[in-house]
This record gives C-alpha cells, structure tokens and sequence, in this order.
C-alpha cells in the first residue's frame, strides 16, 4: 500500500478498532471485543487504511500482526481509553480521579511479602489508575525507563535515583517445625542449606553463610528467595530468610543474623516526579509498605 501523503483526521472510534485487533490478534476476537460481525471489522480496516495511505497489520498464519505505526496508534488508544474511564469515575465519585498507567518493579519475595498486602490496602481507592507489575533483581529496569517505581533492598541505591529508605530488613536461619523437630541437637552446618543461586553472589545471607560457615555447599540453589523460602517451607532444610517473608509455619533457629541486615528502598528516576500518577503511588507505597516492617 502507498504510503501516501492525507488529510485524514483519525478520531475516538478509528484508534478503538486499531486497539481492539492489537489485542484480540484476529479479526474473530476483534469482533468480539467491539461486538460486530467480522466482516465489518475487516471492511472498518480496510477502509481506514486507504484513508491513511498506509498498512496498520501484516496478515499471517498468526493472525493479524500490527506495524510499527499500528503498535504506536494503539498505545495513544489505550491512553485515551484511559483518560474515559477517569473521567466517567470522576463524574460518578463528583471529582478530580487519579488516572494513568505506573510501571512498578520488585523482587518476587518483596511483591509476596510487602508489596501485595499494601496494594490490597489502598488500590481500591484508585479505581482509574492502572499498574504494570514487574519482578526483577536489578536496577537496569528504571535505568531504561522500563519501570516508573521500584522497591528494592540495597543499602546503596544507584544515586541518579531518588527515593525514600523505608526502613530495615533483618534476617534469621530458619526451617520448617516439623524439620527442625526432626533435626534438633543438629549443628547448622550438619543441615541441608537452601540458598540463593549465583544470581544474588552478594546477598546478606550468602555473605553471612560464606563468614560463618565456610564449609557448607547447600544441597539446594534457587534463583529467588520466595522459591527458597517455598523449599524451607516445604521441609526440605534451613536457610536465611527476610524477616517478611516470617510466618508460623516456619520455625527461627537462632537470633538475627548481626550486621547482615540491609535496608528497602522505595526509588523512582527524577522525572517521574513531575507525573501526579507517579508521585500518589509512591506516597501511597511509603506510608503502607513501611506500617509493614
């Protein structure tokens, strides 16, 4: 098709039909999700691409797969479709809405142990915002600008970001009742170690474990700390643990590990602090995250 030069002015109902066939891939889950038959789905984009003078999706055996321009349109569909449900909220609640879609990173032990039981606090109160979860281990996703928001536990947070320290993590050796029942009068190093991978080589507990126990080579590697906490939870031996991630189905087996704590950060780049979205999802996370530790 030729990409010809138009006056063509694309409206509301033009980037709900590009949006509907991003999503639903095909012109039958197209129709669908604007309840129309499919033929008039597929005249609707034909139509709208010869008034453009240029191709929105490639056909294939996949379905329909959408251009550079296509993917670009969709994006501004979703904001707009965004911007109407603010606005119908904000006529129902009779005022201003936050609104608008924040990026949010974290570890996976952190999303399960802080992060959810706040989200579930205060997110209903915030019915037009939408987040993009995302766990990670590093700091590269705000670095790119692949994350607005990040909690992270680190007692030296990259300094071209900003943020507030939360509070304090310690950690303790612990196991399932029925394990240490099973293993009492043991030394630590006789047990079967569960640890991190060599994903985390730094992390306060591999730390602690090297100074403390030299020789012992765990029977058991993960490459996160929720699944090593699973594994200890599920009676398969000991390992240092986050003390948010403690619960009574696990059993501490001495004191907290001293000098191997380290601090939650909550961290944002600099220019996300203009973005009103941005800046009610940090408070918001400041004040119910740190009521947890």
């Amino acid at each position: 098709m030729l990409n010809a030069a138009t006056h063509y002015q694309i409206d509301y109902p033009d980037l709900s039909l590009i949006l509907a066939l991003v999503r639903g891939g095909t012109l039958a889950r197209a129709a669908a999700l604007l309840r129309v038959d499919v033929s008039t789905v597929f005249r609707a984009v034909r139509r709208l691409e010869a008034s453009l003078g240029q191709t929105l999706f490639e056909k294939s055996r996949a379905g329909y797969l959408p251009t550079s321009l296509a993917s670009s349109l969709a994006q501004q569909a979703e904001r707009a479709e965004q911007a109407l449900e603010a606005a119908r909220i904000g006529v129902e609640q009779g005022g201003e809405v936050i609104s608008g879609t924040v990026r949010l990173t974290c570890t996976d032990s952190v999303l399960q142990g802080l992060l959810l039981p706040a989200l579930a606090q205060f997110m209903p109160e915030y019915p037009a915002l939408t987040l993009e979860l995302s766990t990670s281990n590093d700091f590269a996703n705000l670095s790119r600008r692949d994350a607005d928001i990040a909690l992270r536990l680190t007692k030296t947070p990259p300094e071209h970001l900003v943020g507030r320290c939360l509070g304090t993590v310690t950690y303790q050796v612990c196991a399932s009742p029925a394990f240490a029942h099973q293993h009492a009068g043991r030394e630590l190093a006789e047990l079967a170690w569960i640890a991190p991978d060599d994903f985390l080589p730094d992390h306060p507990t591999v730390v602690w474990r090297r100074e403390h126990l030299p020789g012992v080579r765990p029977s058991y590697r993960c490459n996160s700390m929720l699944s090593v906490t699973e594994l200890v939870r599920g009676g398969m031996g000991v390992a240092a643990l986050p003390d948010f991630l403690l619960g009574d189905d696990l059993q501490p087996l001495g004191p907290v590990l001293t000098g191997h704590d380290t601090a939650l950060w909550l961290l944002t780049r600099p220019d996300c602090r203009a973005l009103r979205s941005v800046v009610t999802l940090f408070d918001e996370l400041a004040r119910h995250v740190r009521g947890s530790l």
